[in-house]
């Protein structure tokens, strides 16, 4: 549905060139909620605005279901634009235009008739649940109200894709929630390919199919979401992906020498990580017995990812050096990631070996 091909972005400033997008090669595929995450100033926003061409491209092409946006003549371009409906964090409503005329105000060219511009509104009204408040101005409305305004609104002329630029940074997490439920029934009944642009790790988990990570203009890393949940890469990957978990926090009282983290002679703080695939198997009371080892587990998390479950778990494991490597060695065999996080016999921290 989105492909780009070298697509570069730089802004002049102060007499020098930024480049704000660089070089990105990315492929989007019909029907997908896809996101982009990264930091403030990582580019994402500016790259996702190439997409309808908000901003075009100092270099490269973009194409929407196999048109070249970069190529077309302003009139063609501006219909393509119908075909891409977009929301954004602060919703940019017409504050003097009731609910039903913000809705509307997308069809006010259209070629439907009076009857059929209505329909079209009052379905859309109540598909985003907000048939009660068509009266209603934008100051009467929660923000959660007023996003389903904004969505409405985008999809007044049946889009292909929707983009939505920090669409839920503004909302508390319960109201995230139920836009993040409206998204994801908007795709699933409408088809509608959705590209979201977030700094939220938990938003791409509740909802994305597929996943780029961008850090200074750059993709660094893609794949999907369950891919990059349960095997990042890249180090800002990693960051992102232990903001969603508690496990993360242990790096916090190491550092802080938490009495949580005070080892005996013997003891290492182990964290680890591992797949569906292992989700199920007894792997920590295992090797408890096989090597002689106490295993006393300080943080552990089991999610979903698309109705795959990911683990992992911090411990402090007390036994025979001998043994506690033999287990490590064999958690490694069976593709669980572990690190040592603190080892008392050597006083060193992350990706170190009890040994």
């Amino acid at each position: 549905m989105i492909r780009f091909e070298n697509v570069s972005k730089r802004f002049d400033s102060g007499g020098r060139q930024i480049a704000a997008v660089e070089n990105v090669n990315l492929n989007i595929q019909k029907g997908k909620i896809f996101g982009i995450i990264g930091f403030s100033g990582a580019g994402k926003s500016t790259l996702v605005r190439c997409i309808n061409l908000l901003e075009s491209p100092t270099e490269g092409k973009v194409y929407v279901d196999g048109v070249e946006l970069t190529g077309l003549s302003e009139d063609k371009l501006r219909e393509h634009r119908k075909k891409i409906g977009m929301i954004f964090q602060q919703f940019n409503l017409f504050k003097s235009r009731t609910v039903y005329e913000n809705v509307a105000f997308p069809l006010r060219r259209s070629k439907l008739g009076k009857a059929e511009k209505e329909e079209k509104i009052e379905g859309l009204l109540k598909l985003v649940g907000l048939e009660e408040y068509k009266k209603s101005y934008p100051s009467q409305l929660s923000g959660g109200q007023k996003q389903r305004v904004a969505i409405a609104r985008a999809l007044a002329n049946d889009p292909q894709v929707l983009l939505s630029d920090e669409s839920t940074s503004a909302l508390d997490p319960q109201t995230t929630k139920s836009i993040l439920k409206l998204l994801k029934k908007v795709n699933e009944e409408m088809g509608i390919t959705i590209v979201m642009i977030t700094h939220e790790m938990q938003v791409v988990k509740e909802i994305c199919d597929e996943v780029a990570v961008m850090e200074k203009g750059q993709v660094v890393e893609k794949g999907s979401v369950f891919e990059v949940f349960a095997s990042p890469k890249q180090e800002i990957t990693k960051a992102f992906v232990d903001s969603t978990s508690n496990l993360s926090r242990i790096y916090e009282l190491v550092e802080e020498g938490s009495p949580m983290t005070a080892l005996k002679e013997g003891q290492c703080i182990l964290r680890l990580r591992y797949l569906k695939q292992d989700v199920s198997d007894a792997l920590v009371s295992h090797i408890s017995r096989k090597y002689e080892l106490d295993i006393n587990i300080i943080f552990g998390n089991i999610e979903l990812i698309h109705e795959n479950p990911i683990g992992g778990l911090v411990a402090i494991v007390s036994g025979e050096r001998k043994n506690i490597q033999e287990a490590i060695e064999l958690l490694k065999e069976k593709n669980i990631g572990v690190e040592v996080i603190l080892d008392a016999g050597t006083v060193r921290k992350n990706n170190t070996q009890c040994a």
